[in-house]
């Protein structure tokens, strides 16, 4: 036997807010997996195209009151306790990825000659 419930619009309205908070937060998640995948890559721009998506994410769901409220369920708490530990890694190979490349920046600029060619200095010397 199927009972038909009647819901007002504000409850109708308020359960897809809760609905798209819920939505918010497992996008969240995915692109935090994502993240976690291209900088294991070293593909930065990718991963950068997907912090910025990422970041349109967190806009949204501050941006909707009904984020708060599924925060607070148990669901979204053990959501939050699988993103948090990814959270971790990816900070943590950012900045790996951030000090090699100043290294490697580092190294480069130790080669370069500034203020003038030594070569072609030894070259115009008249014996």
């Amino acid at each position: 036997m199927y009972r038909v419930i009647a819901m007002s619009a504000e409850e109708s309205k308020g359960k897809k807010l809760l609905e798209q908070a819920k939505a918010n937060w497992d996008m969240y998640y995915v692109l935090t997996q994502e993240l976690l995948k291209f900088i294991d890559k070293q593909d930065i721009d990718q991963f950068l195209e997907i912090e910025k998506q990422r970041y349109i994410i967190v806009e949204r769901m501050q941006a909707l009151p009904e984020t708060e409220d599924y925060r607070n369920t148990e669901e979204c708490q053990a959501l939050i306790a699988k993103i948090k530990p990814l959270d971790m890694q990816i900070i943590y190979k950012a900045k790996a990825w951030l000090n090699k490349s100043r290294q490697q920046n580092a190294t480069v600029h130790a080669y370069e000659l500034k203020g003038m060619n030594m070569l072609g200095n030894m070259l115009n010397k008249k014996s």
